[in-house]
């Protein structure tokens, strides 16, 4: 009994652990711009279409056999093509998020140590990007042991900002109206992003073994906890640094918080955003070498190497690329696991399924619109 609850809190915290990752540092510069009741509008919207979602993945997941991902799961309920889209939107969406990851995590690193050690700025994403090289080649017990460690801390991180932040937090320095309806629609592809858990599904399923029944309560939780998280971090960051709330959240306090408590957040950062890369990059790399038939050592070789390359181009446009991520490479995982979902339960219903596939599609011509 208390191995199956064991095992039952090392999926949550996997979940919860993988989505509340970087595009939490993004969403009190977005509610600024957008509004406060917009952006929890869209929480509550968003986080009703990511369940749905991956309610759905998790009954395609249970209905196929084990060791295959989304183009597996493609390939053998839509047919080849469907595969080689799911593929290339899985490559495409992980090695982004894999980027944005080295980009922020890596940022959040320097913060932290750079004041003790010195260093140039390319030292602390190279750091990073080798620790998580590391642990993705270790693979899902690795994964499990940081995840539940990673999210507790972070936790943690945030009580000590609330105690030490509170007396600067102001209602005032909320902001509730919309005042610029050109950015209106810019919450849809972060917040996708964000949320968005549906590549763990089948990472949680061979976690489980022989609890698999209980994944749909495993997302539950996961997700609820991870959007309450999103706006309790909203209205702490908003509160605290107002209309100077900046594009990641931690350099807009730096002029009213001290520095333990700016380096308490960059730790959170930082665990936020390893947990994360570390739980994207295997399962990029099993999509390489389960649905790809690589090895494992050159799966691993290019899930790690890709996005240090693009790194290194320049590609450092953080909330562009978590938009265009969740708006595109996000909505197309969504719209094939709608499409399979209806191969899977014959008895789902038709509007439903393509209700999600019209709004997914809707975001993505939006985002591909806004973006370019």
């Amino acid at each position: 009994m208390v191995k199956d609850i064991k095992k039952i809190i090392l999926a949550v915290a996997t979940l919860t652990g993988l989505i509340i990752g970087v595009g939490i540092f993004a969403l009190p510069y977005i509610a600024l711009q957008v509004g406060l009741w917009t952006m929890v509008l869209y929480l509550i919207i968003i986080t009703a279409m990511v369940l749905l979602v991956n309610y759905m993945y998790c009954d395609v997941a249970l209905k196929t056999p084990d060791f295959l991902r989304l183009p597996g799961y493609a390939k053998m309920h839509l047919g080849k093509v469907w595969k080689t889209i799911a593929v290339v939107s899985a490559i495409l969406g992980s090695v982004g998020t894999l980027l944005v990851y080295t980009i922020v995590g890596g940022g959040f690193l320097g913060g932290l140590l750079k004041p003790i050690m010195g260093g140039s700025d390319i030292l602390f994403p190279l750091i990073y990007f080798i620790v998580g090289a590391m642990y993705i080649y270790m693979g899902s017990k690795a994964i499990s042991k940081i995840e539940f460690w990673g999210i507790s801390l972070f936790f943690v991180a945030l009580l000590v900002v609330l105690f030490q932040g509170i007396s600067f937090w102001h209602f005032t320095s909320l902001s509730f109206n919309m005042s610029n309806w050109g950015s209106w629609f810019l919450p849809y592809g972060p917040l996708l992003f964000a949320l968005w858990g549906a590549s763990m599904i089948p990472e949680l399923e061979e976690m489980l073994g022989d609890d698999k029944k209980k994944l749909h309560m495993v997302i539950t939780i996961s997700t609820l906890i991870s959007a309450g998280c999103f706006i309790f971090f909203i209205l702490l960051v908003l509160g605290i640094s107002g209309a100077q709330t900046s594009q990641e959240a931690i350099s807009g306090l730096q002029g009213v918080l001290g520095s333990k408590v700016i380096s308490a957040l960059f730790l959170a950062g930082l665990l936020a955003t390893f947990t994360s890369f570390v739980a994207v990059g295997l399962n990029l790399k099993k999509v390489l070498w389960y649905d790809m038939k690589l090895s494992e050592r050159l799966a691993w070789i290019l899930t790690c190497s890709v996005p240090f390359v693009l790194f290194l181009a320049g590609f450092n446009n953080f909330i562009g690329i978590i938009g265009l991520i969740g708006g595109v490479s996000l909505a197309v995982d969504g719209i094939l696991i709608a499409l399979m979902h209806r191969r899977v339960e014959y008895s789902s219903s038709k509007l439903l399924t393509y209700s999600v596939i019209l709004i997914f599609a809707l975001g993505i011509i939006y985002e591909l619109i806004y973006f370019f």
